[in-house]
């Protein structure tokens, strides 16, 4: 524990008393996790490239905790060590961290430019792994000084492009599937000093996916499927001591659904006679293996597409 007032409910859910910081947080799913952390008691630090977070910094104190904004870019060192440094000198610590700041420039492969490549990776990928970094850095160092285990939470946001393959989307789905392994790595590296990392999928209506999902049309029982409300209260479950056993897991979330993804599977092994393959020896086993089976059979999940 970082030594944060207030007790935790019974049920182990509430974050009473608990620091955390949300990065993307000026608007959309970052917002709307912001503000579920804060519901359930945690004191906030929020993150965005603009000063529209004072806003949301006005938001969560109505709801009787404390608020303090960083404006920045998380792509920058600098940005990720003073998210860190803000939670401990206002709040006295920092308990959960949420990494949701993200950019989209979407294009084909064959179009894409340098920047549009980096960009997307910077924000997401590197984004992510300053604030990890950071984070993870404070709280081996509470652990080393204390010989205990700390209370440490992050979760992390991937995409279903990446598991997929968006076509349209290279850097991103490659930049979303690089956070679910800087995510289960982290989970790893961090399980013996008390920490707790997951990542999620979230299919939400925000500013970044309108051009995706499209304008609310209606829905007949008045009910948003893409809502970011059917996103933050797993994020504030996640951050939550209750989640204590849940570690170095990835979540498909939307619409009242929360599918938990399982790890890649072996689909076939092929072993060469002599131990050394040839040529026409990997032709006539792995080839044989793909004969009249389906092209779109891919190293994707696409039973995520068919959920409804």
């Amino acid at each position: 524990m970082t030594g944060h007032d207030g007790a935790v409910a019974a049920d182990g859910v509430a974050l009473d008393g608990k620091v955390a910081l949300v990065t993307g947080a000026g608007a959309g799913l970052g917002r709307s996790e912001a503000l579920a952390l804060a519901r359930a008691g945690a004191h906030v630090v929020v993150n965005d490239v603009s000063d529209s977070i004072e806003s949301v910094v006005a938001e969560i104190e109505e709801l009787g905790v404390r608020a303090a904004a960083v404006v920045g870019d998380v792509g920058e060192a600098r940005i990720a060590e003073t998210l860190v440094a803000t939670a401990v000198e206002r709040f006295g610590g920092v308990d959960v961290v949420v990494n949701n700041a993200g950019v989209l420039r979407d294009r084909m492969v064959f179009s894409m430019s340098d920047q549009e490549w980096d960009d997307v990776v910077r924000v997401h990928l590197r984004g992510h792994f300053l604030v990890t970094r950071s984070v993870c850095a404070h709280w081996r160092q509470l652990s080393k000084e204390s010989g205990q285990q700390v209370y440490g939470r992050i979760v992390n946001t991937a995409s279903e492009a990446s598991l997929f393959g968006a076509a349209g989307q290279p850097n991103y789905a490659a930049a979303k599937a690089g956070i679910t392994a800087l995510t289960v790595s982290t989970a790893r590296a961090m399980a013996r000093y008390g920490v707790r990392a997951n990542v999620i999928c979230p299919r939400a209506r925000t500013g970044m996916t309108e051009h995706v999902f499209g304008e609310l049309d209606g829905d007949s029982d008045g009910v948003d499927a893409l809502s970011t409300e059917h996103v933050s209260p797993l994020v504030a479950y996640l951050a939550s001591p209750a989640a204590d056993a849940i570690n170095g897991q990835l979540f498909v979330v939307h619409g009242g659904m929360v599918v938990l993804m399982s790890a890649p599977a072996i689909e076939a092994r092929f072993d060469a006679a002599d131990r050394t393959w040839t040529t026409d020896e990997l032709h006539k086993v792995v080839g044989e293996h793909f004969v009249d089976r389906d092209p779109d059979q891919m190293f994707a999940s696409m039973q995520l597409a068919s959920l409804p």
